[in-house]
C-alpha cells in the first residue's frame, strides 16, 4: 500500500525524458516528422513570423478568394531517401503529395511548379529519371507543370536531389472542407489500407525482407474526392495522413475542432504485411506514413453513400468506416481494442521513420 501511495504522489511535472522537447535550442529530425515537434515549430516560430488569418487555419492547402474565384494553394518539399522505391520515386511523391494537399480542400488541382535542389556530383541520369517521373505523375493526375527552378549546392552540402512543388486548384462553390468543421456524430472513413508507404521506404532503406515486396501507395486522390463530392458537398473534413500517419492526422482534426474521435481497432484496414513488419520492429501502424490515402469526416446521414462511392473508385476500393467523431474527450483520439479495452492514440512527438516523403 505504501508503494501505491508513493506512486500516486509522483508529480509528472518532475519527470524527465531524453527525447527532444520544445525548449530544444537546435533543429532535430523530429521537427520534420509531422508530430508534436512539427506543430510546436510552426506555432512558435513560423506562425508568429508570418501571422495572418489565412495561415492561421493551418490546413493542408490555403483557400483564397482571388478575382471572384476560390483557389486552393499549397506547397511541399520532398526529401525522401532513397530516391526510388517499390511503387514510386521522389518524382511521384512530389506530384501526388501536392495534388493531394489541394484535393483535401475539395479543389480540382490544375497547375504545379517544381523547384530542384541538386547536389554537385549527382548523376544527370538520376535527375532525368526523377523529372520524367514528375511528368508522368502530373499527366496521370491531370495537372500541368507550368514553371520551375533549379539550384545546385556543393558536394557534401545536400543529399542528391530535393524537390519542392507548389500547386493551385479551383474549389467548387458550396464546398467548405476544413478540420474545424468536424462535428460529433460524423462518421470517420479511411480510403484504404494504411501504412504501406512508410513500410515500403523502410524495407528498402534498411535492407529488410518481409517475405513479400511491399509497395508504396503513392497516388493522386483528386478523382476520389470528386467522386465523394458528387454524392454530397457537405463533407466536413478531408486529410491525407502522410507524416505521422493516421494517428497524427486524427489528433490534428480533434484539436482543431474541439471534438473527440473514437476508433474501432478491428475496423482499421492494416495489411498483414504492414502489421507483421510493425510488430517485428515495434512500430504502431497508426503512426506509419501513407501517400495515397485519405481520412474523411462525413455527416452520418451521408456516410454510407459516400463510402459506397469511395469503394467504387480505384483509389478507394479498400475504404472502410473506422469510427466516429464524439463530444466526449475533446481534442483526444481513442481506439477500442479487439480485446475490449480502450487506449489513447496520442499525437506522436516526431516521426517513427524520418525522411519518408
Amino acid at each position: 500500500m505504501a508503494d501505491l501511495a508513493t506512486e500516486a504522489a509522483v508529480d509528472p511535472a518532475n519527470w524527465t525524458c531524453p527525447a527532444p522537447l520544445r525548449d530544444q535550442p537546435v533543429v532535430v529530425m523530429g521537427h520534420g516528422g509531422g508530430g508534436a515537434l512539427s506543430a510546436e515549430l510552426i506555432e512558435q516560430v513560423f506562425a508568429p513570423a508570418y501571422g495572418n488569418p489565412t495561415l492561421a487555419a493551418l490546413t493542408d492547402s490555403a483557400v483564397l478568394d482571388l478575382g471572384g474565384a476560390r483557389l486552393a494553394f499549397s506547397t511541399d518539399s520532398y526529401v525522401v531517401r532513397p530516391l526510388f522505391f517499390p511503387g514510386g520515386s521522389l518524382g511521384d511523391l512530389a506530384v501526388n503529395g501536392t495534388v493531394n494537399d489541394l484535393a483535401m480542400s475539395g479543389a480540382r488541382p490544375a497547375y504545379l511548379s517544381t523547384a530542384f535542389v541538386l547536389e554537385e556530383g549527382v548523376e544527370i541520369d538520376v535527375v532525368s529519371r526523377i523529372a520524367h517521373a514528375i511528368g508522368a505523375a502530373a499527366e496521370a493526375a491531370g495537372v500541368t507543370v507550368a514553371t520551375g527552378d533549379t539550384k545546385v549546392v556543393e558536394s557534401g552540402h545536400g543529399d542528391g536531389v530535393y524537390v519542392t512543388t507548389a500547386g493551385v486548384g479551383l474549389v467548387p462553390d458550396g464546398v467548405d472542407i476544413r478540420p474545424q468543421r468536424a462535428r460529433p456524430g460524423d462518421a470517420v472513413l479511411v480510403s484504404g489500407p494504411i501504412g504501406l508507404h512508410g513500410v515500403a521506404i523502410m524495407s528498402v532503406r534498411e535492407g529488410l525482407e518481409f517475405g513479400v515486396e511491399i509497395a508504396s501507395d503513392t497516388a493522386p486522390l483528386a478523382g476520389l474526392v470528386a467522386a465523394m463530392l458528387a454524392v454530397t458537398q457537405d463533407i466536413h473534413v478531408l486529410r491525407d495522413p502522410t507524416r505521422g500517419g493516421l494517428g497524427a492526422s486524427l489528433n490534428e482534426i480533434a484539436r482543431a475542432s474541439g471534438t473527440g474521435v473514437r476508433l474501432r481497432e478491428r475496423a482499421i484496414p492494416v495489411p498483414d504485411e504492414v502489421a507483421n513488419a510493425c510488430g517485428f520492429l515495434g512500430l504502431d501502424p497508426l503512426y506509419v506514413a501513407n501517400e495515397g490515402r485519405l481520412v474523411a469526416f462525413v455527416p452520418p446521414e451521408h456516410a454510407e453513400a459516400v463510402l459506397a462511392a469511395m469503394r467504387a473508385h480505384p483509389q478507394g476500393a479498400g475504404a472502410a468506416r473506422i469510427g466516429e467523431c464524439v463530444a466526449e474527450h475533446p481534442g483526444m483520439v481513442v481506439v477500442a481494442t479487439g480485446l475490449g479495452g480502450t487506449r489513447v492514440v496520442d499525437l506522436p512527438l516526431g516521426e517513427q521513420l524520418p525522411r519518408i516523403c
